[in-house]
């Protein structure tokens, strides 16, 4: 199968969706399975890992409500409190939907360099590793060292790393992303996600040359075996078709292997959150 490693839906809610902000217009709306199968169809894309956009409980029910509608969802990435001193309670509930693969909280949002690190959120992260789930690391540079403390203190968890951790691809910043992503990259429990990059860039200027050696230092850190799509549709559309970021990924992956695009492509997403 191909596979969308990454993207969302949503019935836009102003207040709950504050992040999607004046200058986003273009996803200000709905975004639900029926908007985006014509443009799996199109794009020759088989199924797509559904994720979380806002943090609660209703928010992991209604990506598995829409799961049981819509066959091109093969697995969702929920949302639960890992720092509830009742998440083993809520993770028992959430069991009983085979479709949920794995959770994410939006660390990005968290201004606590350590937010990683809690003692809570650790005891959430173990509770994830004992009942079988992913976990999504969604982060910016402030997290860094949190998050390799987090990778190395969880060895039989599953990780994967959402955007290529974000690189500042419009103002040129490299180094230090890239000296993070070696490091990371050394667990081996650790997964990367091709994904989330143009809105990285210049939205209105960019061009497929100005991803190519973030792509390709992700690539040589993490292995062919450990990269996998996504689009982060709708977010995306901010800057980019879905098939402009087909294109970026396609373009940063051009030296692989018939097996090797096969296992980006998709067999990857489906060996990581067991489709």
């Amino acid at each position: 199968m191909r596979i969308d490693a990454h993207q969302h839906f949503w019935i836009f809610d102003a207040e709950r969706d504050a992040w999607i902000t004046d200058d986003m217009s273009a996803i200000r709306k709905n975004f639900l399975p029926t908007d985006l199968g014509p443009v799996l169809k199109s794009n020759g894309i088989d199924g797509v890992v559904a994720v979380q956009a806002s943090q609660s409980h209703e928010e992991t029910q209604f990506l598995v409500d829409l799961s049981t509608m819509y066959a091109m969802i093969k697995g969702v990435v929920g949302w639960v409190d890992l720092q509830s001193a009742e998440v083993e309670k809520h993770l028992t509930y959430f069991k009983q939907f085979p479709i949920i693969k794995g959770f994410r909280h939006v660390i990005e949002a968290e201004e606590d360099p350590d937010f990683l690190i809690r003692p809570a959120f650790l005891q959430g992260i173990r509770q994830l590793t004992a009942f079988g789930y992913t976990y999504d690391l969604l982060i910016r540079p402030r997290h860094y060292a949190s998050t390799l403390v987090c990778v190395a203190q969880n060895p039989g968890q599953r990780f994967v790393l959402d955007h290529m951790a974000k690189p500042a691809i419009k103002a040129g910043e490299f180094d230090a992303w890239a000296a993070f992503m070696e490091k990371l990259a050394s667990f081996p429990n650790v997964y990367c996600k091709i994904s989330g990059l143009v809105t990285e860039a210049d939205w209105n200027r960019w061009t497929v040359s100005d991803f190519k050696r973030y792509i390709t230092h992700a690539v040589r850190c993490f292995g062919a075996e450990r990269v996998m799509f996504g689009t982060d549709w709708p977010v995306c559309l901010v800057a980019a078709s879905y098939a402009d970021v087909m294109s970026i990924a396609g373009h940063g992956v051009s030296g692989f292997s018939q097996d090797e695009r096969d296992a980006f492509w998709g067999g990857n997403a489906v060996r990581f959150y067991n489709l």
